[in-house]
Parts: structure tokens; sequence; C-alpha cells
């Protein structure tokens, strides 16, 4: 009886997966990474997107119809972008660039501009001089070119607009294409879903299969060539039309000087090839990133200083504060009222522990925007190591943090909240006021810093500047999402129980002896510990948000935060116990910025990457920019590392003085 059952089981389960299939089939199911595939026939029309003009020596982008390259036949439309596109500056538009699947054609006429006014000849030579490069896109992969440089090949996205040579500027302004296409696979049910011989009771899905093959395109690479043209004999040659004379493309050779009052003509051809790349690996040459032993090493590196601190919090835990616990709980009375008598330490300040800090408000709302920061963190890069944020679906790695940060509004609420109430002992009273500081906090320091940078965009004329109407939007978001929720967070935390501390608070403070140095000094040099963790994985994050690299290693980014955050928590622990160590009992403040001061050298070492490996990014406005989204990234890391160091120490400190027996 039990195998009958077991087959109808089966059997169930399969039809099951075969319903899912079938009904999601028609709405092409998202396929990780990124997009699903597009099955083209032979002939089928195949139309290439522009997107923004970028540089590593200006970080702003431009439209790419800001220069004068040939417009399509229907005039320029945008695609559909996302929120995270247009915060990245990217837009996305139809170009005259048409090709036939599995069609080569050489010598395509695309365009003739008969004369280059004074303005468009300056903005070229700005362009050309600023190393600005053209990004293309064909089925949502963006153009690669490869060169080759001491038997090593590189790989960059887009090609040059042009190039400088002994004071004449030489434009790209032939185009030289290579599809690589994989025969498309039929896909059924039991292949997809790896049933073996289900194959024969599950049909395939949709139409019989055609004699016709269809292709996939799995890659897209362009080589720009500077070629001479004949401008006369291309006066009455329309779109798509053959250029009269043969063109031979040789990327090592330049021979289209622009001037001013000039005509330019465009041309391209293209070159199909089938590849053994299948369609789920085509962006791997995109996403592969060298030095992974590097990243291990980033590792090893955080796992020997965890080791070390570790060592001392052991010390600390098992050997100092472990044995003055026990040694306190089997005296008694009368030897713990001679011993308070000789108190030393810690053990002093047992009155005053819990005294509420200088500005408790603040630290609450810091506290609580750092919980939402941290969350956000956690979930987004989990997300995308798991492979749901993939740079193949542009944008949505920020529109997803967004919408993880406005959701989270609600931890950062309750964790103010409650905070604020367990200072207060208990009082509920500003409870609102703490949850609308601390949905207004970090974003409004946020919108500033953007606000400012913006202007400096918009008089630029960038892409990168974001329009008006998302400026709306974002508003919007955050005054009728993130606010209501951190308000509703609050409301939570402030029903939720205190924390009721485990010791009375003496009326009169107990003054704290003289220091030999400043406990500053200390707190701000213990952020170097946390800094010598994650500097090795910086590097490649500011080589991928500046470089225009793409960062897909978010596994060991994973990793990375997890180890910051372990000693974040053991550095706090450490500094707290000192500072209570010399009797001073003010140690709200320094446990949380024992931890946050890592950002102090976060910017520093931004600093550091702008002076020497951004050395060719011109202009003021560049660099402000850099700054700019630098000291937003350090803000962000601040509120998230110091919040882990203040609940670790909290957390400690509760525990420590829970053990102590006072009548």
């Amino acid at each position: 009886m039990i195998r009958p059952k077991m087959e109808s089981f089966h059997q169930f389960r399969l039809w099951v997966l075969a319903f899912c299939f079938l009904t999601f089939q028609p709405c092409n199911g998202f396929y990780l990474p990124g997009s699903y595939p597009h099955k083209y026939d032979v002939g089928d029309d195949l139309w290439v997107k522009v997107n923004s003009l970028t540089s590593i020596d200006t970080e702003m982008p431009f439209s790419y119809y800001s220069l004068p390259f040939c417009q399509p036949e229907g005039g320029v439309k945008d695609s559909a972008e996302n929120l995270g596109e247009l915060l990245m500056g990217d837009r996305i538009e139809n170009s005259p660039y048409r090709f036939k699947m599995y069609t080569n054609e050489s010598e395509v006429f695309l365009c003739r501009v008969d004369k280059l006014s004074a303005d468009q000849f300056k903005i070229l030579k700005k362009r050309i001089d600023e190393m600005y490069q053209v990004n293309l896109i064909l089925d949502n992969l963006p153009a690669i070119r490869f060169t080759k440089k001491e038997d090593y090949f590189l790989r960059w996205t887009g090609y040059p607009v042009g190039i400088k040579i002994q004071d004449v500027y030489y434009m790209f302004n032939h185009l030289k294409f290579n599809v690589l296409v994989h025969k498309y696979e039929e896909t059924d049910v039991a292949r997809v879903m790896g049933t073996g011989g289900a194959a024969e009771m599950i049909p395939p899905v949709g139409k019989e299969k055609s004699e016709k093959p269809g292709w996939m395109v799995v890659g897209f690479e362009v080589i720009p060539c500077s070629i001479m043209h004949n401008a006369d004999s291309t006066k009455n040659s329309k779109m798509y039309n053959k250029y009269p004379s043969p063109i031979k493309c040789d990327p090592s050779t330049v021979a289209m000087p622009i001037k001013e009052g000039q005509p330019l003509t465009f041309t391209y051809e293209v070159t199909f090839e089938e590849s053994d790349i299948k369609w789920p690996s085509r962006w791997d040459a995109y996403l592969k990133m060298e030095g992974a032993k590097v990243h291990w090493f980033s590792i090893l590196n955080s796992l020997m200083v965890i080791t070390f601190l570790a060592g001392i919090v052991l010390v600390i835990f098992l050997r100092t504060v472990r044995r003055d616990l026990t040694r306190y709980e089997e005296l008694d009375k009368e030897a713990q009222a001679q011993m308070n008598e000789e108190l030393s330490g810690w053990k002093l300040v047992v009155g005053d522990v819990f005294r509420a800090p200088s500005n408790p408000s603040l630290l609450c709302i810091m506290v609580g925007n750092g919980v939402q920061i941290l969350g956000m963190a956690v979930v987004t890069i989990l997300f995308a190591a798991l492979g749901f944020m993939s740079p193949a679906s542009r944008g949505t790695l920020i529109t997803g943090m967004l919408f993880i940060y406005m959701i989270l509004g609600v931890a950062s609420g309750y964790a103010a909240v409650r905070l604020w109430r367990t200072v207060g002992c208990g009082d509920q009273n500003g409870w609102a006021s703490v949850a609308w500081k601390s949905a207004c906090f970090f974003p409004g320091i946020a919108f500033l810093i953007l606000t400012t940078l913006n202007f400096l965009l918009w008089g630029s004329h960038s892409t990168g500047a974001i329009p008006f109407s998302l400026f709306v939007i974002l508003i919007l978001l955050w005054f009728c999402i993130s606010v209501p929720l951190t308000l509703v967070g609050g409301y939570f935390g402030a029903k939720a129980p205190h924390l009721e501390y485990p010791i009375r608070t003496n009326q009169i403070p107990r003054e704290i002896p003289q220091q030999r140095y400043p406990s500053w000094l200390l707190v701000l040099g213990a952020g170097t510990l946390p800094f010598g963790t994650l500097f090795i994985e910086l590097f490649f994050i500011m080589s991928s948000i500046w470089m225009g690299r793409v960062y897909y290693v978010f596994g060991f980014l994973f990793i990375v935060m997890i180890l910051l955050v372990v000693v974040c928590t053991e550095v706090s622990l450490v500094l707290t116990y000192m500072h209570l160590c010399v009797e001073d009992w003010r140690w709200w403040w320094k446990s949380f910025f024992a931890s946050g001061s890592v950002a102090i050298y976060i910017f520093l070492y931004s600093v550091n990457y702008l002076v020497f490996d951004l050395k060719s990014l011109s202009g003021p406005v560049s660099a402000t920019l850099y700054l700019g989204y630098s000291l937003f990234m350090v803000l962000a890391i601040m509120l998230a590392t110091g919040t882990v160091g203040f609940l670790s120490s909290f957390w400690f400190v509760y525990y420590l003085f829970s053990s102590v027996k006072l009548d």
C-alpha cells in the first residue's frame, strides 16, 4: 500500500510543477540573472539601445544625443527606466543601429552630419579630452571591447568617443560589431526540473518545434575604428544603404580628424558568430572579477584581527569579570560591606553606570537609524549574493535598497523609542517626537547632500542629475511610506516593556578621576581595527563605483560584513571595559564612536583614493561630487557600525552589573 501511495504522490507533485510551469510560461517568468531568454529567428530585427556617455575622469554622465551622433528615423525615444536607473544616471534610449539575426552585413551607411558647428566641435573635443565612453546595449547586454596589453586581454564596456594624437582630434565613426549567438534550446518541464524519466509524461510547452532553429544573443562585442569617408559620395545615400566603397576597419590606426565645419559620416558592420556560451552564462564575461586570492587574503586578515580581539575579550570575561563576580557572590553581607569600602575599578561606578548620557534623544535617534541601515545592508547584500539583484537588471540593487530601507523604518522607530524609554526609566513622554526625528534624521541629511550635488549636476547638464519629478517621488516615498512606518514602529516601541536597570542610580554623579590621556583619543584610535578588516574589500568597492567596473563578489562582501560586525562588537566591549576600569562611567557615546570611528578612516581612505587612484579626475565639480557621495556613504557606515558597538556594550554593561548584588 505504501509504494502506490508514494508513486501517486510523486505523480501529483510532477503535475503540480507542470501546471505552475505552464501557467507562468506565457508571462516570461524571471530567470536569473536579470532577464528571460529571448528567441530570435534568422532575419529578425535586433535593435541596439544606447545608454548615457560615461567617464572615469568626471563621473558626470551625459546623454548620448548630446553629441552629433546619428538619430533613429522615428525619433529618439526613452526606454522604461526604474527608480534605481534614474538615480544612477542611466538614460537608455533607442538608436539607429539595426541588425538582422544571423545575417552578416558590411559597409552599412548610417547617416551623414553635414557640418560640425562651433558648439558641436567644442563639445566633441571636450568629451574626447575627458575620455568619455559610448555605451551600447543589445538584448540587455552592454557592448564589450577587448584590448591587448603585454599579453593580457583587458575588458572594457563601451568604446571611446575619440582619441587625441599630437593635438589632433580623431573620432571613431565606424563600428565593427561581433554578435555571439547560441542555438535556442526548447525547454520542457522535465529538462528544467530534472525529473528524469518523466519527460514522456509531461508534454513540451508551446508549439511544436519548428524546423528553423532559433537563436539567443550571448555576447556583444564592438571594435571602434576611425575611417576617412568620402562625404560627397554619401550625399544622396539613405540610412542602411550600402556604402559605395569598401571599408577596412583597423583599430590600430586612426584616419578621421574632426574639424569645425567639416561633415561627418557614420557607418558600421556586423558579423554573427555561433558560440558555445549558454544563455545563463552570458554575463560571465562582465561579472568575472580578478583577484579572488586577494579577497581571501582580506578575509584571513579580518580573521586574524578577530582572533586577536577575541582573545582579549575572553580574558576580560573569563579571568577578570567572572573571577571578580564569583569572589563577590561568595562573601556574606558583612564582608561585602567591608569589601565595598575597598572596591576599585569598574565596581566603583555601580551607582553611575546607568546614568543617562548627554543628549539621550540624539543617541536613541542615531541608534534607530543605525539599526535601519544595518538591516538594509544585511538584507540587500544577502539577496545580491543569492543572485536576486544581478547587474543584468539595471537599477535593481538601488531600487531594492530603497524599498528595504523604507520597510525597515518599523525597526528604526521601535529601536529608537524603546531605547528612549529605557534611558528614561519607562517614561513614555516624547516617544512620538523621538520616532519622528528618527524618521527624518538620516534621510534629511542625505536629502541635503543629494540636493546640493544635484544643483552641480543640473548646472553641468548631466544625466546624473535627478529629475525634479523624481525628487517629488522620493519625497512622497519618504513621507508617505518611510515616516508612517517609523511612527508605527515607535508606537510598538512605546507599548513594549522597557528594560529595567538591575541597579539604582545615585542622585549625585560620581566625580571622574583625571585621566593620564584623553579618553576620546583611545576611542578614535579604536576605529583602526574595524578598518583593518575591510580596507582590502573597500578598494574593490571603490573601483567598481568610480572606475566603471562591475562588482559582483557579494558572497565575499557578505562574509566581510559579518566579520566587520564581530570586530566592531569586540572593539566596543574592550573599550567600554577599559573606561569602566578607570572609573569613567560615561560609556554611552564612547561605545558608539569606538566602533563608529571606522568611518573617519574610510573617509581618509576615500581622500587617498581620490588623490592617488583618481589622478585624472578633472575639475572641482567632479571632486566635489566624489567627496559628497563619499561623505554620504561614510555617514551611513558610522551609524551602522556605531549602533553595533553601542548595543553590544549596552548588553555587556547590563549583564555585568546585573550580577552584582547590592543592598
